[in-house]
């Protein structure tokens, strides 16, 4: 069987967003749609082009900062209470079904309350957002990946007299680990989409969230529009970085799902 190329795989995705596009495009000038409704692809571009340097490149190193920093607290915080939980089957029991249905309020609500707390200029509110966003994913998918290891696999371990610290080291968190990279890769995107929205409450003006509310209320759309594009841009590349990790860190796994 012939392995397929990373390139070859992300062949059609490709082609189908240069078809989206030329569609969009062109069915901008045909049907003469105003730049309020949908502003056409090129003129986005064009926007991207000349905000870059003045607005634009600042606005995203903010947003990606603030994505980050709660990207990384909230999965270490996550992890490390995955760990702990893991080890004892009440504090499993009791706080699983919590954190499935804590991950399914809506944290973003809470935006006004953090910015009212630490205020608009600071970064904190974002990143607690950001962080108690991706947190649950984490200590759920961490918990799952320790807990849920082959009976066989265990009792092999047993039968070679292995300490509990041998068994979580060399078969528990190997196991845990194509868990925790999937919520890893969950946590890439939320962080951006936590920090952008959560710049819709307040926020320093040259950030994402704020600039996109702003251009919106004085009708400059195709610069929203730029600064959207720009924010998709940011959760891809982040995305893009999960995966390269979960390649260099666990490559046996990704070698398995492409012989599947």
């Amino acid at each position: 069987m012939t392995r397929s190329s990373p390139l070859s795989s992300w062949l059609p995705a490709l082609l189908l967003a240069v078809v989206v596009l030329a569609l969009w495009e062109g069915a901008s000038i045909v049907l003469g749609l105003q730049t309020f409704l949908l502003p056409r692809p090129s003129l986005i571009v064009g926007k991207l082009v000349e905000l870059w340097p003045s607005t634009l490149a600042r606005g995203i190193a903010f947003t990606a900062s603030e994505a980050l920093v709660g990207l990384v607290t909230g999965v270490a915080c996550g992890t490390l209470v995955g760990l702990a939980t893991a080890r004892w089957r009440t504090a499993r029991e009791t706080l699983v079904p919590i954190g499935i249905g804590a991950s399914t309020v809506p944290i973003i609500a809470f935006a006004p309350i953090t910015i009212n707390w630490f205020g608009p200029e600071s970064m904190l509110p974002r990143v607690i957002i950001v962080a108690v966003m991706v947190f649950f994913p984490t200590m759920v998918n961490t918990i799952r990946g320790l807990t849920q290891v082959e009976p066989a696999a265990l009792e092999l371990m047993s039968s070679y007299a292995a300490t509990d610290r041998q068994t979580l080291m060399k078969l528990r968190v190997p196991n845990a680990l194509p868990f925790w990279f999937t919520a890893l890769r969950i946590a890439m995107t939320l962080s951006v989409i936590g920090a952008v929205v959560g710049e819709f409450f307040g926020g320093p003006l040259y950030s994402l969230g704020i600039y996109i509310t702003n251009q919106t209320g004085v009708s400059d759309y195709a610069s929203a529009w730029a600064a959207i594009v720009l924010a998709c841009f940011l959760g891809i590349a982040f995305y893009f970085a999960a995966i390269l990790l979960e390649r260099l860190l666990v490559p046996w796994y990704a070698a398995r799902e492409a012989a599947r």
